[in-house]
């Protein structure tokens, strides 16, 4: 009997001690995970979990990306909203522009073709700019899905809205900044390709910093444009009367309420 007792106890002991070395080896490597392996997973994570904290409401086909998320209007064949995060991250000059431009084979209506912009006299007029996602190669990718895209003069599209994206970006390498940004369907160009994309009459971008609670909203038209950007900044509610859509409804009443009806362009700056 005590030489059973006496086995018992060794296989208890090494049984104990591989379980030991198990949970300071799953330590280890959880560790090195976070601050090593799993790194980008990790970020990853915490972006989606953002995206879908901090999502618009309103109509349309939600469809998710790994860098942006947006609502597909399957009418106008655009999207109504593109939500992205701009933070240090986009200091990050990994990837170059592609200009390869494909359907998003993730909208069920489905979305526009490249080629419906093909000598329409509109550019491909880029939400969520390729410039702000420079940091991966694939986010780099993502933003050439055409469910990312809206017909933009190329006078609007390379000037005060090129203006536009530069300011934001700016302001997220300088603070974690959430945007909004889409089309305005009023005063409508028509349509163009098979397709038939409406041309909006103009777009909206609406930001917010929560690290020092401030919201601001600018809306311009899609025409040539050479007033300061300054002229184009409103409420993030007048935006949400134009839109019918309800931004940042995840916020506290008060504080929505508060950020949503202020415009202070000098205070970003």
């Amino acid at each position: 009997m005590a030489g059973k007792k006496r086995s018992s106890r060794r296989w208890t002991r090494l049984i104990g001690g591989l379980l030991g070395l198990g949970i300071v080896w799953g330590f280890y490597v959880s560790r090195t995970s976070d601050k090593e392996i799993g790194a980008a997973s990790l970020h990853e994570a915490k972006r989606l979990f953002e995206y879908t904290e901090l999502l618009p409401s309103g109509e349309g086909e939600i469809v998710r990306h790994t860098y942006y998320t947006l609502s597909f209007n399957s009418r106008h064949k655009q999207a109504n909203w593109v939500y992205y995060i701009l933070g240090s991250e986009g200091k990050e000059r990994v990837a170059e522009r592609t200009d390869r431009f494909r359907e998003d084979k993730k909208v069920p209506s489905g979305s526009a073709k490249p080629s419906d912009y093909t000598k329409s006299g509109y550019d491909r007029g880029h939400l969520c700019p390729a410039a702000d996602m420079t940091h991966s190669a694939e986010a780099m990718e993502e933003t050439f899905l055409m469910s990312n895209i809206s017909p933009q003069l190329p006078v609007f599209n390379r000037g005060i809205w090129k203006s536009l994206e530069k300011q934001v970006r700016d302001w997220g390498e300088k603070e974690r900044i959430y945007i909004v940004t889409g089309p305005v369907f009023k005063d409508n160009k028509g349509k163009i390709g098979r397709t038939g994309v409406t041309v909006p009459g103009f777009f909206y971008k609406v930001v917010y910093a929560p690290g020092a609670r401030q919201m601001i909203a600018f809306v311009l038209p899609n025409t040539q444009e050479k007033r300061q950007l300054r002229d184009y900044a409103v409420t993030v509610d007048s935006v949400e009367r134009l839109t019918n859509i309800d931004f940042f409804p995840q916020l506290s009443d008060t504080l929505e309420n508060r950020l949503e009806a202020a415009v202070n362009y000098d205070s970003w700056r």
